[in-house]
């Protein structure tokens, strides 16, 4: 078992000539890129790399994805032939045309992104040659008006043109992608919609027109959608339209979202034909006289959610408001001014809702009818005058789980507030200027999982009074505390022992410039630790807490002051795999070199460095477009010495296709590991692989043990064969040498 350990880091040190940077030397990678396999597809991340143009040459044939966001590139040209892309970002450049010729040839591919460039012209022939193509996103760009067919490719589901000043759509505009499932068109300025414009979409399930400054729609723009089950106009001008008629074929329609759309009042035969509806939002529109009852009618008996939020509806609910929609499950009436006798009155006919909403209505009670709703399991009514005059009301909610009390102007919360509330699992009391909790307070809570107490002006932690004594709250996961100006005690631990199974811990923005290697003592098993936003310093001890947490897994330290990180403070949290360091004013030295050695080699996945390379979120469709990196800075003497280290040949570092010269101060961490000349040194980091396996060997299974063992055994006879073929080889060479003499 002892010599285990030695066996990994050798195996570990074996890889040490395959790039301590992240890069695989078995394809093709600019210099200005990160390329690396993400699960078994090869990524060639060149964004935010400040490029002017695409650098054709040097790229993989194996490239799966391109991520070319952010830089300067204004023109494409001709991809390599043969090239086996799938996705290509391109987003957020300064292209202006995409031509015929530009994908030519580009037959995988799958997903492009060409959003927030300044296109005003595309090629309809531009993706011919994809003919799987099934994703593009074009958003963001002045595209002119467009005459005839916008793209032709028969196999596309996914188009977002949305804010591309598109202000006329002609008739021939989708003629040659009628595939279409998905269509986004939202943000762009059209203000009418003409009959016919969609009329060859008939698979179209999903259309979005929000912000298109609509003002009239024909009756019969959506008349051959039979499949549209997705509906979005919301922030429009459509006040006078005839809503029986337009939505009057759209019989498969479960979602409509009217949002915003400067409705002034409803039909009573507005939803007749909608009887698939499923989710009906209208809020934030101005609709004081409306009558609840006759607006939905009864073709809503599939209706489950529906939100009337922010609708200034200034007549009281009647009894009859929801009688037709007694299927409702989730319930928005926050934002109307409201009477608790009206609310109990409407509501009483909905024992079937789950979720209900009713904050900022300026209620200063609430109804005395709770016991009705025994599926009730989540209640907001936050941002209500309510001060103390609730606590009775709420205690039939006895199968509540989720329960929001914030920003109610709460000063004080009494101990039996909760007591019967013994199945909560989340509470929200965040936003009261709540100074201190009463003694009990969470006594009964022995259920709660999630405790937020943001914002409430609290300099304590947590009092161990608010829970019973010598009773561990086992369920108690996730307490979040930030935006408190919180007192961190120079010694001992910051929570009770009652806490001791919280796993997630939320402290950032609190003020914290150091926290005592002690202030978790009594929650060693935290794994979310969030410390964003604070004023902790790279000075010795400022991280010793860190020691305890053994169970650890991600830990945010982004937005604070730290200069330089060492890998070997992380020596002993094992199972750490992510760790946020964005936002520091880090300097650029070898530490940062060490810091990504110790993610790829020891921790053996440089995504452990938030923002070291592109995560999963940044190569899917409608993907972060500018993510986050990791960056340090040169000073000035640096700068002007460093061009002679980028040049230079580091081993087990990729090294530059050509010299270049560096003129900016700011380095993502991917290229100055690169250009730094910092040495791979396998020696630093050793002690942190020898802590961190011992810390992990009695968690390892039999079948790790045996893979290990094997390994280390199969390494162990190739290099015994291969020995043996050389000294095989050299033998024959010898004796066929001899022979020649002697012949």
């Amino acid at each position: 078992m002892t010599l285990l350990p030695t066996i990994l880091l050798t195996l570990v040190a074996v890889q040490v000539g395959h790039g301590f940077n992240g890069d695989s030397f078995e394809l093709e990678c600019p210099d200005e890129c990160d390329c690396h396999y993400f699960r078994i597809n090869w990524v060639t991340d060149c964004s935010e790399s400040n490029l002017t143009e695409v650098p054709y040459d040097e790229l993989s044939l194996s490239v799966y994805i391109l991520d070319l966001n952010g830089n300067n590139i204004t023109a494409l040209h001709h991809f390599p032939s043969e090239i086996k892309m799938r996705r290509l970002q391109i987003a957020h450049n300064k292209l202006t045309r995409v031509e015929r010729d530009a994908f030519q040839g580009l037959e995988y591919l799958i997903d492009i992104d060409l959003s927030g460039n300044n296109i005003s012209y595309v090629d309809p022939e531009a993706f011919m040659d994809s003919r799987g193509l099934l994703n593009v996103e074009i958003q963001d760009n002045p595209l002119n008006n467009i005459e005839g067919p916008f793209l032709i490719s028969s196999t596309l589901q996914y188009l977002d043109i949305s804010s591309c000043n598109i202000s006329v759509i002609n008739s021939q505009f989708f003629e040659n992608i009628t595939s279409i499932t998905t269509l986004d068109l939202s943000s762009n300025p059209l203000v009418k919609l003409e009959e016919g414009i969609f009329d060859v979409l008939t698979s179209l399930e999903t259309l979005k027109l929000n912000d298109c400054k609509l003002t009239r729609i024909s009756e019969n723009a959506f008349s051959t959608l039979i499949n549209l089950k997705n509906l979005e106009l919301a922030g429009n001008f459509l006040s006078s339209t005839n809503w029986p008629e337009l939505l009057g074929t759209l019989t498969r329609l479960e979602y409509l979202n009217l949002r915003k759309s400067n409705l002034t009042s409803l039909s009573e035969d507005t939803f007749t034909n909608c009887t698939n509806l499923v989710s009906l939002i209208l809020a934030e529109n101005e609709l004081p006289e409306m009558d609840v009852a006759a607006t939905l009618g009864n073709s809503v008996e599939h209706l489950e959610l529906l939100d009337l939020s922010n609708c200034k509806i200034r007549g009281p609910l009647s009894g009859e408001a929801f009688a037709n929609a007694t299927r409702l499950k989730v319930l928005y009436l926050s934002g109307n001014p409201l009477f608790a006798q009206d609310l109990k009155e409407a509501l009483a006919p909905l024992p079937k809702l789950e979720r209900l909403f009713i904050s900022n209505c300026g209620l200063r009670n609430l109804p005395d009818n709770f016991n009705v709703f025994e599926n009730l399991i989540e209640l907001d009514i936050s941002h209500n005058p309510l001060v103390n005059v609730f606590t009775r009301l709420l205690a039939p909610l006895d199968q509540l789980e989720y329960l929001n009390m914030g920003y109610s102007n709460l000063s004080y919360i009494g101990p039996d507030t909760f007591a019967h509330m013994t199945g909560l699992k989340k509470l929200v009391l965040s936003g009261n200027d709540l100074l201190s909790l009463e003694a009990g307070l969470f006594g009964n809570l022995t259920q709660l999982t999630s405790l937020e107490l943001e914002f409430c002006g609290l300099k304590r932690p947590e009092n161990s009074n608010a829970f019973f004594k010598n009773l561990t709250y086992t369920n108690l996961r996730e307490i979040k505390l930030g935006g408190n100006p919180l007192i961190i005690p120079s010694t001992g631990p910051l929570f009770p022992k009652q806490l001791s199974q919280v796993t997630v811990l939320d402290l950032s923005n609190c003020n914290i410039s150091s926290l005592n290697p002690d202030a978790f003592a009594n929650t060693e098993n935290l794994t979310d630790l969030n410390l964003a936003g604070n004023h902790i310093k790279s000075e010795e001890g400022s991280l010793t807490f860190l020691e305890i947490l053994s169970h650890l897994e991600k830990i945010n330290l982004s937005n604070n002051n730290l200069t330089t990180i060492d890998p070997q403070l992380f020596a002993h949290n094992p199972r750490l795999h992510s760790l946020n360091l964005l936002g520091n004013p880090f300097i650029c030295d070898c530490k940062i070199a060490e810091m990504w050695d110790w993610a790829n080699m020891i921790k053996g996945d440089l995504n452990v460095l938030v923002g070291a390379k592109s995560a999963e979120k940044d190569i899917v469709v409608k993907g972060n477009k500018r993510k986050r990196n990791l960056h340090c800075r040169y000073n000035e003497a640096q700068l002007k010495n460093v061009t002679l280290t980028a040049n230079k040949t580091v081993p087990g570092r990729r090294p530059f296709v050509k010299p270049r010269e560096l003129i900016y101060a700011n380095r993502t961490w991917a290229k100055y590991v690169r250009e730094s000349g910092c040495e791979p040194v396998v020696k630093i980091l050793r002690p942190i692989a020898l802590s961190a396996v011992a810390n992990n060997t009695d968690s390892m299974s039999t079948a790790a043990l045996m893979l290990a063992t094997f390994a280390f055994a199969f390494g162990a006879a190739t290099i015994m064969m291969t020995l043996r073929l050389f000294r095989k080889r050299d033998s024959t060479e010898v004796h066929t040498e001899n022979t020649r003499k002697h012949r």
